[in-house]
């Protein structure tokens, strides 16, 4: 079960709402799953550990080789260890040397594999991971070019062959405002059925603005150096991009796999830079000049740093927009900031997190005629009365031309909480790989095939080569 101290009131109604597969049974005895994280380089490989799981042994293993990742990564371990209100109690294990994977599949002590961090390396640790034999929660994403697919459809072919489970962690499925609008767009009442689009106005259009520089207690939150490295982070659509696909079957139609080969076409992509000066890249790393792998980029002592993607392309015949754009520091008072619009045939559902909203989440049904206002809200309020036992509180406002789907604080988590709930899930799967839902594999294979055919064909100029006639 869940540990109520963990889970609060918040979580423990998210998850109810999402079923009996994130690992509810009794606490095994004894432990059933032991963590070995290889090379962690990102805080998302901590979060695993953030909480004592039922059933998971406090002994966790790191193979990784010594540097500011594994550093990092002990920190934050340390920290949860150390905090004053319910701390943890990991066992460390660590090898910090040269080829940890080589090192880990030799020694094996766990059976489950965490991999956040660096990207271009991260499917062939995939692929053996499952080839072993071991489960993997892996971070997005899990690949960044599109030569290396057919390894992504490798490693998830082993995983079934092996019986074991490869999940990619998706924490915006977790966010409450995602959650609504799923379900909204699913009620047929106030969305109607969902549009086509076009190319000059697409059914479904998403943007999604973050910020390089972050201030925490007053100071920077500092990155690695390479993850300004497009061959080893991903551009922005291969990296932050990969939740924006990932939301768009999963909202539109739930449970259903997509062909990528026959159900998805790239019509178009292009890429820009932000261009970071020297002064700012030592700000948000703390090193002292450009590493001699990003020189190529470097242009009278500036960074060209191409992170900002917008890709328009089809899935089951729906046009989507997807706008990825990385700036180098928030205005004052400013923060990221995500809009998601769904068009149906009925009214618009939209997610909105901008200035209007003091950049938090907030979700809207728009409809499309104003004659239709009123059967639309009512049917809204039906809906909404209806999700009470998920999500209490939940409540609609008149605003004018749209309603707004007031959600309340209560119901609101952060991210670290999102992670704790796939960390759950992923669990709950891993004792029970048969509760994998089949349409997670396609899903995973179209959701890339999107990120990096986008990518490649930005890097091309934009547009697909037109088919040549024949005689």
């Amino acid at each position: 079960m869940i540990r109520r101290r963990f889970a609060g009131p918040v979580a423990l109604a998210l998850l109810a709402a999402m079923g009996p597969a994130l690992g509810t049974a009794a606490e095994p005895t004894p432990p059933d799953v032991c963590l070995m994280t290889l090379d962690p380089g990102h805080f998302h490989a901590a979060l695993m550990h953030k909480e004592m799981w039922p059933g998971v042994s406090p002994r966790a293993y790191v193979y990784a080789p010594l540097g500011p990742d594994l550093l990092g990564h002990l920190q934050r371990m340390a920290r949860f260890n150390s905090r004053p209100e319910n701390p943890t109690a990991w066992e460390l294990r660590i090898y910090a040397g040269p080829d940890a994977l080589g090192r880990m599949l030799v020694e094996r002590p766990g059976n489950v594999v965490v991999l956040s961090g660096r990207n271009r390396e991260k499917i062939g640790r995939l692929l053996a991971s499952v080839g072993a034999g071991l489960h993997v929660l892996a971070d997005k994403p899990w690949i960044i070019e599109a030569a290396h697919l057919p390894l992504l459809e490798r490693a998830l072919d082993a995983a079934a062959r092996r019986g074991v489970v490869a999940y990619d962690a998706m924490t915006q499925r977790f966010e409450v405002s995602c959650l609504l609008q799923k379900e909204l767009v699913q009620a047929p009442d106030v969305f109607g059925t969902p549009l086509a689009g076009s190319e000059a106005e697409p059914a479904v259009r998403m943007e999604s603005l973050h910020h390089m520089l972050k201030e925490v207690a007053g100071g920077a939150a500092l990155r690695p150096a390479w993850f300004f490295d497009v061959a080893e982070q991903g551009e922005g659509l291969t990296d932050v991009g990969t939740h924006l696909v990932d939301l768009v079957p999963w909202t539109l139609w739930p449970d259903q796999p997509i062909d990528y080969r026959t159900q998805v076409q790239v019509l178009r992509a292009r890429r820009w830079p932000t261009v970071l000066a020297r002064a700012d890249f030592q700000r948000v790393t703390g090193g002292t000049d450009f590493p001699a792998n990003l020189a190529p980029a470097v242009k009278d002592g500036s960074l060209t740093y191409y992170c900002n993607t917008s890709v328009h392309y089809t899935v089951r015949g729906v046009h989507v927009r997807l706008d990825i754009r990385w700036d180098f520091q928030a205005p004052p008072g400013a923060g990221d900031a995500e809009r998601a619009v769904f068009r149906g045939s009925r009214s618009r559902v939209e997610v909105r997190q901008g200035k209007d909203e003091n950049f938090v989440p907030e979700l809207y049904v728009v409809p499309n005629r104003p004659e239709d206002k009123a059967a639309v809200a009512e049917a809204l309020r039906r809906k909404v009365d209806a999700l009470q036992a998920a999500y209490p509180g939940v409540a609609v406002e008149d605003e004018g031309k749209r309603l707004r789907v007031a959600i309340p604080a209560a119901l609101r988590v952060g991210h670290e909480a999102h992670f704790a709930l796939l960390a759950a899930r992923f669990l709950g799967y891993v004792r029970n790989p048969r509760t994998l839902p089949a349409w997670e594999k396609p899903n995973v294979l179209a959701k890339y095939y999107v990120t990096t055919r986008g990518v490649e064909l930005a890097r091309r100029g934009g547009e697909p080569a037109k088919p040549q006639g024949g005689s």
